[in-house]
């Protein structure tokens, strides 16, 4: 199955349906359900920024899985503007089901990459 890499927050926002494009500086035909794997880096700024623009309970720093699969999502589009308030572009991959996993440890990488799940 394909994989793509995500920093936490993001996962978690994702997986847990609140976040609905996944920007990133490059398109894609890719279409289908993704496995979510969870970054060793960790978006503080970003997480900030979520708690003071959106009414989200975010778990603590602490508790977000780093370095494996978190969820799953599907990728139903990819478009360069959106009235999504997640979409920062240049472009976004619009997602559909998405579905909270457990934790499986798993190195990223970048772009979509085969995974064994």
């Amino acid at each position: 199955m394909k994989a793509l890499s995500v920093r936490q927050p993001w996962a978690w926002l994702i997986v847990h349906g609140y976040k609905d494009i996944e920007n990133r500086t490059w398109k894609t035909a890719f279409r289908g359900r993704f496995l979510v794997q969870a970054g060793l880096k960790f978006d503080y700024q970003g997480y900030a920024d979520v708690l003071n623009q959106f009414e989200i309970s975010l778990p603590p720093v602490s508790m977000f899985d780093l370095g494996g699969i978190v969820g799953v999502a599907a990728i139903v589009d990819c478009v360069n503007q959106s009235d999504s308030p997640w979409f920062s572009g240049p472009y976004g991959f619009i997602l559909k089901n998405p579905q909270p996993l457990p934790f499986s440890a798993l190195r990223g990488q970048l772009g979509f990459f085969n995974a064994d799940y």
